[in-house]
């Protein structure tokens, strides 16, 4: 009886390592969805990348890289805050000078560029590295026989900090009467919470971040503890939501890590793959 009893506390102590493990686990997973639609000709894959906060993968950003590599993205949307304002650019910029010579990249801001107050050398040098702002913009882009509206937003902390843009529902509203609904539409964004004005605005598909899902998670039971803007229990933490509307809203869970006071528990940071196939 004795020696069972040993054995039984082995065992405890060996399953609770194994939950600390798990819990603080940080290795980069790859997270599929699938939209379908009848406005997708033939099917392509979009790389949603957010809130990497110049933090590491590997060297020279090659656990990132490879991992966008190994999707075979058609297209890469950066939904904000890849830099940071606190961690020098070292990392985004490796991982960004690297990708951007093989996919189409089209990018928005997020609250920390503008809070380092580098904005718009920050945009400058993407727009030198052949990365597109898309923020306050609708374009049309060709792919896989698809004609796709793309729409972006600038994060609403553009106009505290720099005392310039229209704002997000002006942005929203341009965007409404430059898309070609008979496209299929996608808003790419930063922040979630303002759900209830994309979901006005009738896009087929918005991609959005910033919630860092939730920071702490219990799988299959609490999605997210806290989330900027949403506060506690966030509705929109991460994953797929389908809206009244119809709309799809994607939210990634981000790639932070070290740039976190908090850490991550239950919560892998993430890329997401969205594929786009016809009905």
């Amino acid at each position: 009886m004795k020696i069972q009893k040993k054995y039984i506390k082995y065992i405890i102590f060996i399953m609770l390592i194994a939950l600390v493990l798990l819990a603080f686990d940080v290795r980069l997973k790859t997270v599929h969805y699938t939209i379908t639609s009848d406005k997708i000709n033939t099917p392509m894959r979009i790389a949603l990348v957010t809130d990497l906060h110049s933090c590491k993968y590997g060297s020279g950003q090659k656990t990132l890289i490879d991992a966008i590599d190994k999707e075979k993205p058609d297209i890469i949307l950066f939904g904000g805050d890849i830099f940071d304002d606190v961690i020098p650019d070292d990392n985004t910029k490796t991982f960004l000078t690297a990708i951007a010579k093989r996919y189409p990249c089209y990018y928005v801001t997020g609250n920390h560029e503008y809070w380092s107050r580098r904005v718009d050398e920050m945009l400058d040098w993407l727009e030198a590295n052949g990365i597109e702002d898309v923020g306050g913009k609708t374009i049309r882009v060709s792919l896989n026989g698809n004609e796709i509206s793309l729409s972006g937003l600038n994060d609403p902390d553009e106009a505290h900090y720099t005392g310039e843009g229209d704002g997000m529902v002006s942005e929203l509203e341009r965007a409404k009467n430059a898309r070609d609904d008979k496209l299929f539409t996608m808003l790419l964004t930063h922040r979630p919470s303002f759900v209830n004005l994309y979901k006005d605005a009738g896009f087929d598909l918005i991609l959005a971040g910033h919630a860092h899902g939730g920071q702490w998670r219990i799988p299959g039971i609490l999605n997210g503890t806290f989330a900027p803007d949403e506060g506690w229990l966030p509705k929109f933490a991460g994953g797929r939501y389908s809206l009244d509307n119809g709309s799809q809203m994607i939210v990634s869970r981000g790639l932070a890590r070290e740039s976190t006071r908090v850490p991550r528990i239950f919560n892998r940071p993430e890329l997401v793959i969205v594929e786009l196939k016809t009905n």
